[in-house]
């Protein structure tokens, strides 16, 4: 069972990373940009994969050191294509000569917004609740100062009190003066802010350095671990949390 001693009661103000927690990449782009290479996954099976290519990635971001750079995106790309059933790829290509051809594509200059242009659903619900109940929210999310703008376009910023980009500040989640940057801008006690996000090694350890309480979203429970909650998405989150303080 995973720990949960969050004073749920207590909480007035949630962070919440932005990629895979309130949107994700565009897979249905992604996919046809990966079928002229072979690729016969579907769109549901790209997704499946890039969940499951989560934990890989974030054991070797202590060796890729930024979850921003072109290195580690490439090692993401090619994690989410190595955890597609086997028989969707293809016979002759292999991986690397793939990323060679798609990288650049996924990744050319002015993409971002393009790339993590995907609501992820029940997103709207779960921040119209997270609202009603109360909460002062804000985005804290490792990015290339897109973010704000990316948001805003999806019309999921007014949501927000402030949105907090690495890039734009100078400093990317784990190191904790991201959080300490966040929690100023809010006035928020860390014991009464929680942050949920999708990266055990950046989102959960960087919030318990700077002594934020923390939750991970593992949608397909594909973390082994069982040190911090856990919760499917944020919308699940928000239902869970409502239900908690009862206002």
């Amino acid at each position: 069972m995973n720990k949960d001693d969050i004073p749920y009661k207590d909480i007035k103000t949630i962070f919440i990373d932005a990629g895979n927690t309130l949107i994700s990449m565009d897979f249905s782009w992604v996919l046809r940009e990966l079928e002229p290479f072979g690729l016969t996954c579907t769109v549901e099976q790209l997704q499946r994969a890039e969940a499951a290519s989560r934990p890989v990635v974030s054991k070797e971001l202590e060796r890729l050191k930024s979850t921003e750079s072109d290195d580690t995106f490439a090692f993401y790309v090619k994690a989410t294509i190595e955890n597609l059933p086997k028989e969707t790829l293809p016979k002759h290509d292999n991986i690397d000569s793939i990323l060679t051809s798609i990288l650049p594509v996924l990744r050319a200059p002015g993409q971002t917004m393009r790339l993590w242009s995907y609501i992820l659903p029940g997103v709207p619900k779960a921040l119209s609740i997270l609202n009603e109940k109360g909460f002062q929210l804000a985005v804290v999310s490792n990015s290339d100062g897109s973010v704000e703008k990316g948001l805003s376009d999806l019309g999921l910023s007014q949501h927000f009190h402030a949105i907090i980009d690495s890039q734009v500040i100078g400093y990317e989640k784990p190191d904790p003066r991201i959080f300490e940057h966040a929690l100023a801008i809010c006035n928020a006690d860390p014991d009464r802010t929680v942050h949920i996000g999708d990266m055990y090694d950046t989102d959960i350890l960087g919030a318990k350095a700077a002594g934020i309480h923390s939750i991970l979203l593992d949608p397909y429970n594909d973390w082994n671990i069982t040190d911090c909650p856990k919760q499917p998405d944020l919308l699940n989150f928000a239902m869970f949390i409502a239900a908690k303080i009862g206002r």
